[in-house]
Order: structure tokens, then sequence, then C-alpha cells
């Protein structure tokens, strides 16, 4: 799926037949001074729909980059955050506006996999151009082998980010703390990308270049936050059990 993705993003709307509506589109929207003046094709479309609309355009086409993989979010967020840096747009909006996407799509996922179950969601997804029962497959063994955490988790791996709420649904994973999951996941992935183009300026397009290791570097990161966590506590409660060692002593030993 990733790479009819990338497909999909660089392939400019060339025939004239096929480009003739967002190209009327995209002259009408545009404007001398806009930073994205001179995008083309798919990427200058998503570029000018957004320039257009602000950052409830960011949050209508992150949803949608959620459910339909032509959208990638590794265009969508790093030309939000490059748009952020010209001043277009705010950054905490544009963030804010991501983040309600993003967990807007995956609730669309999780409805479908609750409905029907998981085995009859990827017969009627299979069916939608650019997905495949492979891909739903993978996202479904990827959330049956790393558990509920996954849905965390995921929206840091590509193929795996938009469909691991197909199976969190069909497990009927609580929903409360997938939504929690899917936006703490959310909030950190889509930061990474806003920020990254937000920091690139005009080279705001070199990030897909980089995404797996952005992807690589985060998980890497919250590896090593968990590791830490958990070698505190473990030294938290040693220490505690060497400063009171009677806590520890049995209740019928005590009364001895």
């Amino acid at each position: 799926m990733a790479a009819s993705t990338a497909r999909a993003a660089s392939a400019g709307l060339a025939g004239p037949d096929v480009a003739a509506g967002p190209a009327r589109f995209t002259e009408a929207i545009s404007s001398a001074d806009s930073p994205v003046a001179g995008l083309k094709g798919l990427t200058g479309f998503f570029a000018h729909l957004i320039d257009r609309m602000g950052e409830p355009g960011v949050g209508v086409l992150t949803f949608v980059e959620t459910v339909v993989p032509p959208v990638p979010s590794e265009v969508v967020l790093p030309l939000s955050g490059f748009l952020a840096q010209q001043g277009r747009l705010s950054l905490v909006w544009v963030l804010i506006a991501s983040v309600l996407g993003s967990v807007a799509g995956a609730w669309l996922f999780y409805a479908l996999g609750a409905a029907l179950g998981l085995q009859r969601s990827i017969a009627v997804l299979a069916k939608v151009p650019l997905l495949d029962a492979e891909d739903l497959q993978h996202a479904a063994d990827w959330f049956h082998r790393h558990g509920r955490g996954s849905v965390f988790f995921g929206r840091f791996v590509p193929g795996v980010r938009s469909l691991i709420s197909l199976p969190a649904g069909a497990d009927r994973m609580p929903w409360l703390t997938f939504t929690l999951a899917t936006a703490a996941g959310s909030v950190l992935w889509n930061s990474a990308l806003v920020a990254a183009g937000y920091a690139l300026g005009t080279q705001w397009n070199s990030v897909g270049h980089y995404v797996g290791t952005i992807s690589n570097i985060v998980l890497i990161a919250l590896i090593a936050i968990a590791i830490a966590l958990l070698a505190r506590r473990t030294h938290q409660r040693r220490r505690r059990t060497a400063e009171h060692p009677s806590e520890q002593t049995n209740p019928s030993q005590r009364s001895n």
C-alpha cells in the first residue's frame, strides 16, 4: 500500500482529461502571492485546498488520508507545517485539526470492524481501489501479535497506521481506550511531520524521503522512555523494600 500511495502522490495529473477538474480548481483558488502557487498534480491540489480552506482543510485531508490511500500524511502534514511557517496557518490549530481528522478516520474503521467483524470488513474494504486484502490482513496480524498497545505504536508504522483500527473494532477494544491510544499516537506522529515541514521550509517535500527514518526515531525514543520509566519504577520498589523490610514480612510471621 505504501508504494501505491507514493505513486499516487507523486504522479502528476498529466492527461488533460484527467487533470481538467483539479487543474481548473487549482487555478481558481490559487493566487500569485501563495507559497504553493507553483505546485502541480495531486500534491498541488492538496496544497491549494489547504491554502484556501486553512486549518479545517488540514483536518479534512487528514481524515481522508486515514480512509483513502492516495492522500498520504507524508505530503499533507509537512506541507501544513510549511504553510504555518509562512504565516498562512496557525501551527497549533494545524496540529489540533490533524489529530481530530486522524481520530475521526480511525473511528470509521473501528465502527466498521465492530459492525461487520474482521473478515467481512476485509472483504468489503478489499474492493476499494488501492486497498487490498493483504494490507488489511497484515494490519490485523500486527494487532493480534502486539495486542492493544499496537493501536498506539501502529501510528508510527507505514502500512499499519490507518488500518490498525479495523481489527481493534472487530476485537471490541474499549472505545475510550482505543480513542485515547489513537489520539496519543496521532499527536506524536502528526507533530513530528508538521514540525519537519515547518523546520525545512521550502524543502518540506523532502520529508517524504525520510518518513521511515522519522518513524524509527520516534519508535526508538518511545521504547527508550518506556524502558527508563520501568527501570525507575523497579528501582523505587527495591529502595522501598530495602528501607522498610518489615513491610515485606509475612503477616502471620509478624503476629508470632
